[in-house]
């Protein structure tokens, strides 16, 4: 079906028409050997004169410095393979679930998926989050077996798993057999012919007896063939035997309306059936001629793009890279048209023209100049000026707009601590960086505890991100948990009296006041004056009022805003000369001090709103733990993607660490949602740790 190996130094700058140009995302479970796959393709096309390791970190797709420490990809990138004529943009994205932005962004460039599964671990979950992401873009599938030469492969129970999990598209393709003398043999379905491999060498054989076996993978490819047209269903139907070129035909058209997803197998590290993988990814997989996209015009309505050379530009930004030596690198995907550094362009978003830089082709880390990007291809443009990852790139006579990507919720958040005075201004710069470069990071200030927080996707992603900010930009910062932003209340009406007397040399200062304090609804403070026969002059109102919503901001406990209270100016004595604005803002404090702790004071903590989805099995093990951590389960319904959404209300200050809980309880396949709806009373024996707490962050001020 294909020829060994050649011998060729890859050009990236030689141009492709769109039709021979296969942009394919690769993708799967951590450690399933996407990244060993991607570089034994380069190697097997002559790109490069001896595979990079992983382990060594030495490979064209981790070349990122976590990268190599991590020795696991931790960011997409793109690889072109050219074999045969054909170019494969290859996306390699990280399978670890706190960078799962790598598979975002990249499948908003790719037609195709190529789901790798590991031969030794079997159909994991970050496999069926490759083909539900696939199925979700309406993108081609074809699953690629890893490690195949393994002893404790097993392909056919692999082939079972996929059946169960993928369901009834799954088509085997490339069988791997074990000889008698212990090495893997490959039986391709298509020709129905046998090869082995000596140094990476294609060599056929005899067709290896695989019992009842063959006649039935035989057969279930034919009627998944038969399927695709009327002609093959007829043929089928009449028992007569289909052509290798209707197999390859059928099997095509099938892939490409996605009711087939063949799985082809071999050894990337022993370069095994690499030859049989690339000959059907240009055959089976749609080229960047075939595919499709539509944008939206500026009244909405829907705009069809193909990737016609002669048509107008049309590029999207499917990737940012902030690198502060080299600047910032814009990853495009040129949908129609031709981009060059002269491009006339504007950026639909803001609608403000682009200036374009130098076109760049990139293969891993190597970047070469280019003259264009040709229509369908990838390449990448250096320091876009405002252009951000999801961007689309216009020429003025047809400015059309594409989805962005649709990013993972970001639930895990933490407290970021500058570790050197002086920082502090660097730290919202340096992170406004980092956001362009992953937009699963977000970082705000937190209005209530004045706290930056910064949120992502688990502790591995926050521990990389803390990494790039001190490797890329300088600034070093620490982690630690967020604040809960208590408030207080009372629960019983007081009233008290304040009066500031003060004599000095010149004027005094006088003021007093007797105010009413009583509970209310709501999560304000409320003011009312109920003054009688003008003990109070009318003028001195809104400093009284003053005074006591100064004091609220720190309750009495542990120093928490005050909330749900009314205050009454009921009565109070002034002196005509020493009374004064000042004197009775120092009066209504003394009130309030006097008053609240004797009107019950209570600490409230605030309370969220909990969408967990996860599968049906861990729905009883999710709410056993919202009652473990103080939550109310409310109820459970069915959600879109097969999982259940379980809702409940759990306490802020218990979800900390429920990121980590939900992804081990999930194994990764369950997320959640998190918003704040109301305050409730802390229970009371909660309340001496809270306290304690208040103390130690310095709540209370020298006045309280």
């Amino acid at each position: 079906m294909a020829g060994p190996r050649r011998e060729k130094r890859f050009d990236c700058s030689m141009d492709y028409a769109s039709k021979d140009i296969r942009n394919i995302l690769v993708a799967g479970h951590a450690g399933c050997g996407k990244t060993t796959l991607t570089e034994a393709l380069l190697y097997m096309s002559g790109a490069i004169e001896r595979m990079g390791r992983v382990e060594d970190g030495t490979t064209a797709s981790d070349f990122d410095p976590e990268e190599v420490r991590r020795k696991a990809s931790l960011n997409s990138s793109v690889v072109p393979v050219e074999y045969e004529g054909i170019k494969y943009n290859l996306i390699d994205v990280p399978g670890l679930f706190d960078f799962e932005t790598g598979a975002a962004e990249g499948i908003m460039a790719a037609e195709s998926v190529l789901i790798c599964v590991s031969g030794r671990s079997g159909v994991t979950v970050g496999a069926e989050k490759a083909y539900q992401l696939a199925l979700k873009h309406n993108k081609a599938r074809m699953v690629f077996v890893t490690k195949a030469d393994l002893e404790n492969a097993d392909y056919f129970k692999i082939l079972e798993q996929m059946k169960i999990k993928f369901g009834p598209s799954v088509c085997p393709c490339v069988v791997p057999v074990r000889l008698d003398d212990g090495t893997v043999a490959y039986i391709n379905l298509f020709s129905q012919k046998a090869f082995k491999y000596e140094g990476g060498k294609q060599v056929q054989i005899d067709l290896p007896d695989i019992g009842h076996r063959f006649e039935g993978l035989i057969q279930a490819m034919s009627e998944a063939i038969a399927e695709t047209d009327e002609a093959l269903m007829e043929k089928f139907f009449e028992g007569e035997p289909f052509t290798t070129e209707e197999i390859v035909q059928g099997m095509a058209a099938g892939v490409r309306s996605g009711q087939i997803t063949p799985v082809f197998c071999g050894s990337a590290v022993n370069n095994q059936a690499l030859d049989m993988l690339l000959y059907n990814m240009n055959v089976l997989l749609p080229g960047a001629d075939i595919a499709a996209a539509v944008g939206e015009d500026k009244d909405g309505n829907p705009v069809d793009i193909t990737a016609d050379p002669a048509a107008p530009l049309c590029a999207y930004v499917f990737k940012t890279v902030a690198d502060p030596f080299v600047g910032k690198m814009s990853f495009i995907k040129v949908l129609s048209g031709k981009l060059t550094a002269a491009s006339n362009a504007v950026n639909a978003r803001t609608g403000q023209p682009e200036r374009m830089g130098k076109t760049l082709t990139v293969c891993g880390k190597k970047q070469t100049d280019t003259a264009e990007i040709a229509a369908g291809d990838i390449g990448a443009v250096a320091k876009l000026a405002t252009a951000k990852t999801g961007d689309t790139l216009c020429d003025p006579a047809r400015v059309v707009a594409l989805p962005a990507p649709v990013y993972p919720i970001s639930c895990y958040r933490m407290a970021v601590k500058v570790a050197k005075k002086g920082d502090e201004g660097k730290v919202s710069g340096a992170l406004a960086r980092l956001i362009e470069e992953d937009p699963a990071i977000s970082f705000v200030v937190d209005p209530e505890t004045k706290q930056q927080i910064i949120s992502g996707l688990g502790t591995q992603h926050l521990e990389v991100a803390l990494a790039k900010l001190k490797n890329k930009f300088g600034v070093e910062i620490t982690l630690e948990a967020p604040r809960v932003p208590y408030r207080e209340s009372i629960r019983k009406s007081c009233k008290a009296q304040g009066r500031h007397k003060k004599q000095t040399g010149g004027h005094g200062q006088f003021g007093d006041v007797w105010i009413q304090f009583e509970p209310v609804q709501g999560e304000g403070i409320e003011f009312a004056e109920n003054v009688f026969g003008g003990s109070v002059p009318k003028n001195f109102f809104p400093a009284v009022e003053k005074g006591v919503r100064q004091a609220a901001e720190h309750g009495v406990l542990a120093g928490y805003p005050m909330v749900g209270m009314k205050a009454t100016l009921l009565d109070g004595s002034y002196h005509p000369v020493d009374s004064s604005e000042m004197a009775f803002i120092m009066a209504a404090k003394i009130a309030y001090k006097a008053a609240i702790p004797e009107a019950g004071p209570v600490l409230l903590e605030p309370i969220g709103a909990l969408q967990a989805h996860v599968p049906a099995d861990n729905t009883g093990d999710i709410m056993g733990e919202v009652t473990k951590r103080r939550g109310r389960v409310l109820g459970m319904n069915p959600d879109e993607d097969g999982l259940q959404v379980v809702e409940a209300e759990v306490p802020m200050a218990e979800m900390q660490d429920f990121t980590t809980f939900l992804r081990q309880l999930t194994q990764g396949r369950g997320y959640f949602t998190f918003d704040f709806v109301r305050y409730e009373t802390l229970p009371q024996m909660l309340e001496s740790k809270v306290i304690e707490q208040a103390k130690a962050f310095g709540n209370f001020t020298d006045e309280d």
